[in-house]
């Protein structure tokens, strides 16, 4: 399942195609993907522009003139090509090498300027919605979920409090998506890793008895922002081979300072730890037991 950096890799690979243009037609070739396609979706697609491409948690949302929202999900396998005159290119393959069978190829955008914008799903758990932009934080999909990683409301003040009294462990409170919107099981334990916290830890540390700010959160907070800048700015983690618009592969993976890692020597300096890899809640999770207390 793709994370939120490389999500947010598919969104800046599409946005020079997509946003500010008009789906000139779109083709649906089945009924459904993980849930049924929007009723109607070519005729409701036809002739609109695409005010804004922007993405919320692990979705992309497109912004169409007339006040409604296309909610793309990419599933576990699902991936865009874009074909612009006689140039392919992928923004963002990621976890599974992207699938060549054109009887996989579900939907397709016919945009003006031209391009054509294919998606691609063979296990068909991606998602494709239409809900109203301007209330688009009670849909379903999206009501109750947290603030960004990367925003000003993810802040030591709130995760203190969102998390003062919980007995869940950090790993599982960081996962949950009504506490931070987007992170995953790889970012997670990056950060935590980067901020010396044990995954196995109470989320409670977060707040001291007074439920102001503890060290740890004042620690996680700054860690999880550096851990999702960083995988951004490197296109994201290719676990098999994920590419970015430009066909480089995403280099994140290579950054890893835990994950994936098991019995590799601890890279926190002055550390002589190993990197051990455990279970939570049937998640995979990579720590350095020395120095992540």
């Amino acid at each position: 399942m793709p994370e939120l950096p490389e999500v947010e890799t598919v969104r800046r690979g599409l946005v020079p195609v997509m946003e500010g243009a008009v789906v000139e037609r779109l083709e649906a070739r089945r009924a459904d993907l993980r849930w049924p396609l929007p009723e109607r979706f070519a005729e409701r697609m036809k002739s609109r522009k695409i005010e804004r491409l922007r993405r919320r948690a692990k979705y992309l949302l497109a912004d169409l003139a007339g006040g409604e929202t296309l909610i793309m999900h990419l599933g576990m396998s699902g991936s865009f090509r874009v074909l612009l005159g006689n140039e392919e290119t992928s923004p963002g393959e990621f976890m599974y090498p992207r699938a060549k069978a054109s009887n996989h190829d579900h939907v397709v955008f016919h945009m003006q300027p031209r391009a054509t914008v294919t998606f691609n799903d063979p296990r068909r758990f991606g998602a494709m919605l239409i809900g109203e932009t301007a209330r688009l934080d009670e849909h379903a999909l999206f009501k109750g979920l947290g603030p960004e990683p990367l925003s000003d409301e993810l802040n030591v003040a709130y995760l203190a409090d969102t998390c003062a009294g919980r007995k869940t462990s950090l790993k599982a409170a960081l996962l949950d998506q009504r506490v931070v919107a987007g992170l995953g099981n790889i970012y997670v334990s990056e950060a935590l890793h980067l901020a010396h916290l044990s995954p196995k830890k109470a989320a409670g540390i977060l707040a001291d008895r007074k439920g102001a700010p503890a060290d740890a959160a004042k620690r996680l907070v700054p860690a999880i922002k550096k851990v999702i800048t960083a995988a951004i700015e490197a296109g994201g983690s290719s676990l098999r081979d994920h590419r970015k618009t430009d066909g480089e592969l995403g280099m994140f993976q290579h950054r890893f300072r835990v994950y994936d890692r098991d019995g590799a020597k601890c890279p926190t300096r002055g550390c002589k730890g190993k990197i051990r890899a455990i279970v939570q809640n049937a998640r995979s999770t990579y720590y350095c037991p020395a120095c992540q207390r």
